[in-house]
């Protein structure tokens, strides 16, 4: 799937703009996604994944 955290599996939201007069009208909640290369020392290699930024932040944290 496109837009999508490969760590914390985030996607796109679906919301409403508000104008206003309150009138809505459909718009996307796109995740902040990263493409990265991150190091796996049990593997010996780099991976590339697609990160939300809360992902790139979980693997800081976690290791």
């Amino acid at each position: 799937m496109a837009r999508v955290c490969q760590v914390t599996g985030k996607g796109v939201m679906v919301g409403n703009n508000v104008s206003h007069a309150n009138n809505k009208t459909k718009r996307r909640f796109l995740p902040n996604l990263q493409n990265r290369r991150i190091y796996v020392e049990s593997e010996n290699r780099w991976v590339s994944l697609r990160l939300s930024n809360a992902g790139l932040r979980l693997i800081d944290k976690l290791g």
